[in-house]
């Protein structure tokens, strides 16, 4: 049996951060039943060009799931998922503070119907404080929580980075805290409000450059901290085939070994920040653009100093350690074959079902929880579900 056999989801979230945290929860062996709106539901679905009819983001994060239509703004839309939500364990929710009280089924109102519900409430900023109703994206988390602060170049405005570190870390701390939850309903019976905001959801990864901050220091300058671009041992070289290398020869074992293998004497100044690393950078450049990426990947296979290509996501699927922890699969849909990731956590031995359609799951879902085809015909013909 799967670590959630038996468990509930009720999943009300949408794009990324909730529905990265339910996809790890349905590949531990929850039932998650994807609730979507009477619109265009979850717009991840049209997100980019469709792969078996719908984008492959929405397949990758929705794989094994089910969907029911469900319209909140009706009145009856409501009493649906109040009466839903008594035959769950969870209900995942990912709304501005209040939406769901103004739609006359807010958290207590939940917990009343369900005394053993757990709902977990992932936000932008919360759902107290100033900010709680302020809209914002992964870009405006990190930027909030002063990790676009440390981010470089020191000239300029900071990188946008390739990733959603505030969407995906809310998605992970939210399953955290159900899980949490799940073990306290355990010994108590009752069920329980986690409170998940993106904004300090992030702050943890920024551990090592919030040390400064932590001790009463002075932060260095943007891009110039020890992780952050102030080592010439910690950075990215360009190789002579254009491509690129990461260099992350933190302690001395492995600078020394780097220095060995490419002639030159170990030089103890390059694992400490200052104004020498500007130089130091420049004889590095001129060292790495010697060889061509391939040549250092054997490089370090024979000198073990913490050197790894910059790889291209068309490259992933081919690379061998991925390949060995069976990250990467192709699973078929019924429409056609889709790529998928597993997670650090996902079995390995894993066979997902394939993400569902809108309102594929509609009826089965409501006569699970003991509505009758006559119900279901009514709100079906009064447009409350599809």
């Amino acid at each position: 049996m799967a670590a959630l056999d038996g468990i509930k989801v009720l999943d009300l979230t949408r794009l990324l951060p909730g529905p990265i945290g339910s996809l790890v929860l349905a590949d531990l062996g929850a039932q998650v039943d994807k609730v979507e709106d009477a619109g265009i539901g979850d717009y991840l679905r049209v997100s980019a060009a469709p792969v078996a009819g719908m984008s492959a983001a929405f397949h990758a994060l929705n794989r094994g799931k089910r969907s029911l239509v469900l319209d909140l703004k009706k009145p009856d839309g409501a009493r649906v998922l109040l009466r839903l939500a008594e035959q769950y364990d969870v209900l995942f929710e990912q709304f501005r503070p209040g939406v769901l009280d103004r739609l006359g089924v807010g958290h207590s109102t939940l917990l009343e119907h369900n005394p053993g519900l757990i709902v977990c409430a992932l936000t932008g900023y919360g759902q107290t404080g100033p900010l709680q109703q302020r809209a914002g994206h992964d870009l405006n988390y990190m930027a909030r929580a002063g990790l676009m602060g440390l981010q470089g170049p020191n000239a300029g405005p900071p990188q946008i980075p390739a990733f959603q570190l505030a969407d995906v870390s809310g998605g992970m701390w939210s399953v955290i805290g159900i899980l949490a939850a799940l073990r306290e309903r355990d010994r108590t019976g009752r069920g329980s409000v986690i409170d998940i905001g993106m904004l300090e959801s992030v702050i943890p990864f920024a551990s090592i450059g919030l040390s400064h901050l932590l001790g009463g220091q002075a932060s260095p300058e943007r891009g110039q901290d020890v992780l952050s671009g102030g080592l010439a041992v910690y950075d990215t070289y360009l190789t002579s085939d254009g491509e690129a290398v990461t260099f992350g020869a933190l302690e001395p074992k492995f600078m020394t070994a780097f220095c060995q293998g490419v002639g030159i004497e170990p030089d103890m100044t390059l694992l400490f920040p200052g104004p020498h690393q500007a130089e130091l950078k420049q004889k590095l450049g001129q060292i790495f653009a010697a060889k061509t990426r391939a040549e250092w990947r054997a490089f370090n296979e024979q000198h073990d100093c913490c050197i790894e290509p910059v790889l291209h996501p068309e490259e992933l699927r081919d690379d061998e350690q991925l390949t060995a922890r069976r990250v990467f699969a192709d699973f078929d849909t019924g429409s056609g074959r889709v790529g998928q990731f597993r997670t650090p956590v996902t079995p390995f031995h894993w066979k997902p079902g394939p993400a569902p359609t809108a309102g594929e799951h509609t009826a089965q879902i409501l006569e699970e929880a003991g509505f009758d085809s006559d119900e279901i015909a009514a709100l079906r013909a009064s447009s409350v579900v599809r």
